[in-house]
């Protein structure tokens, strides 16, 4: 059986590895496990750091307990010691010590192709981070490649209201300001189209969609920000990977089931090109 393996892996593409450092969702719709299923839907292998264990269902967050920052950073240096990673998102950084910690090990050791999803508060309105967390996140911005906010992350990060087109178009300037690569700024709390703004290599592109009626969702930043990452890890550029993950969460909203009494989460079992 060995023999057998060793004889394939000569013979095979190697496969490409995205990584996740996030917060566990145990009811599976966000989180580790969002991030999971959305990397397997992309055909890629994922690997998991946890940042923080949640208490949570569809129905919101009841507890969160974070992770101390060097066992995250271990693990961390675990994984990254053994495996390839060719793509990676941050999800949920639990407090700044967390955040000065992973700026830290980034500078010394950078990670490819690296968004990061500012996750403040769950879905369903309830905190994940603590207090002083947005502030602090602003020390990752020069580590990564592309930050994802919604409107209410983006202006916490930047201090300033965000509720319009111009306004985004502004915030994602700040945020390069600060040291970002590229910034997405999510238009799903917009009152009528939801319209994303990217601004990227100086260019701002506004991505026009359709709303889903579903009254609540949850997760849907988590697999975002997991598909782009999953996409530059395949070799997409950073348009591509931001066009196909779009692409990807509205089918997953469109087909998201009716589980549990709260949110509902995304299939992730469509398609994903």
């Amino acid at each position: 059986m060995a023999a057998d393996r060793s004889a394939r892996s000569g013979s095979e593409p190697p496969l490409p590895v995205a990584l996740t450092v996030a917060g566990s969702d145990p009811s599976g719709g966000a989180g580790i496990q969002a991030d999971l299923k959305t990397f397997h839907a992309f055909g890629v292998y994922g690997a998991a750091v946890i940042t923080a264990l949640t208490v949570q269902n569809t129905r919101g967050v009841r507890a969160v307990h974070p992770v101390a920052a060097d066992v995250i950073v271990a693990q961390l240096d675990a994984v990254t010691d053994d495996l390839p990673v060719a793509g990676a998102k941050i999800g949920l950084v639990p407090g700044p010590d967390v955040a000065a910690a992973l700026a830290d090990r980034l500078t010394r050791r950078p990670l490819p192709g690296l968004v990061l999803d500012p996750v403040l508060v769950a879905g369903s309105g309830d905190a994940l981070s603590a207090g002083g967390t947005a502030a602090a996140l602003r020390v990752l911005l020069p580590q990564v490649v592309l930050v994802t906010p919604n409107l209410p992350e983006a202006a916490a990060l930047t201090g300033r209201r965000v509720d319009d087109l111009d306004a985004m178009a502004d915030a994602a300037r700040a945020l390069v300001d600060l040291g970002a690569a590229a910034v997405l700024v999510k238009g799903g709390h917009l009152p009528d189209r939801p319209v994303d703004v990217l601004l990227a290599g100086g260019a701002v592109h506004r991505l026009d969609s359709t709303r889903v009626p579903v009254s609540r969702t949850h997760g849907t930043g988590c697999t975002l920000s997991a598909a782009i990452a999953a996409g530059l890890a395949t070799g997409l550029d950073l348009l591509g990977a931001v066009s196909r993950a779009r692409r990807f969460v509205h089918r997953a909203l469109v087909a998201a089931p009716a589980l549990g009494g709260g949110a509902r989460p995304l299939d992730h079992r469509v398609r994903n090109d």
